[in-house]
């Protein structure tokens, strides 16, 4: 079966041995690892499976003292956007932008983690037309608020809590019509703690759709730039 192939393929090919170390730390058990394993059955899902389980193996490693460096907020928004409408297909101009320059002090790879699942799921449950919208802006206490949405079905509210678990999805309907893995909100949930911020999810209003909220420790960027807004620049 699919899943079996997989599973194969994924001890033996596609997964070097330091990464099985990384699986290993974080814990999971033959059956965890099965139940991902088993959500697989198209072959474009297999690399996205593999790239979740190691951003879950690293966001246990905590980052050393040095790796924390001013991170530009912007410039990854920017990036991970760009990235997400090339892997889904999306023209760049559905998804729209008003950031306002701020850092955060930060190891760059959690940053780029966090908000790439974020505008990766957003764009993969936007409607049709798919649009997003990205917002971020320093509040001026220490903090950074970025906001990302999109007009989805959204998420019923019953759920909004357990979406952050491992391995969750949003319903069956989804399950079926969304290939995915029920990692993605894990990392970040675990990745804005860490960064001793928080996540939270409410409802477009009121258009439909959801809005992630992400409020990190940071501050207004110190060079003197515009604020970036609109939709992303056409791809050449």
């Amino acid at each position: 079966t699919p899943g079996v192939k997989f599973r194969a393929d994924f001890s033996q090919a596609t997964v070097a041995p330091r990464q099985h170390r990384l699986f290993h730390r974080i814990g999971w058990s033959p059956a965890a690892r099965n139940c991902a394993f088993e959500r697989l059955g198209k072959r474009e899902v297999q690399q996205a499976l593999i790239n979740h389980l190691l951003d879950a193996a690293r966001v246990d490693q905590e980052p050393l003292e040095n790796e924390r460096v001013e991170v530009d907020l912007a410039a990854v928004l920017r990036s991970c956007a760009t990235a997400a409408c090339l892997r889904y297909h999306v023209p760049p101009e559905n998804v729209e932008l008003n950031l306002v320059p701020g850092v955060v002090w930060a190891r760059p790879l959690d940053i780029e983690m966090l908000f790439r699942n974020l505008i990766d799921n957003a764009l993969k449950y936007a409607g049709d037309p798919p649009w997003v919208g990205i917002e971020s802006r320093p509040q001026g206490c220490g903090r950074v608020i970025t906001r990302i949405s999109d007009n989805g079905p959204g998420i019923p509210a019953d759920l909004r809590r357990k979406i952050f678990g491992r391995f969750v999805r949003a319903g069956n309907e989804l399950e079926r019509s969304k290939p995915g893995t029920g990692l993605g909100l894990f990392i970040v949930r675990t990745l804005a703690r860490r960064l001793r911020g928080r996540v939270s999810v409410s409802s477009r209003v009121p258009a439909p759709g959801t809005v992630f909220e992400v409020e990190l420790p940071g501050e207004p960027a110190l060079e003197e730039e515009p604020a970036a807004a609109g939709a992303l620049p056409q791809q050449g």
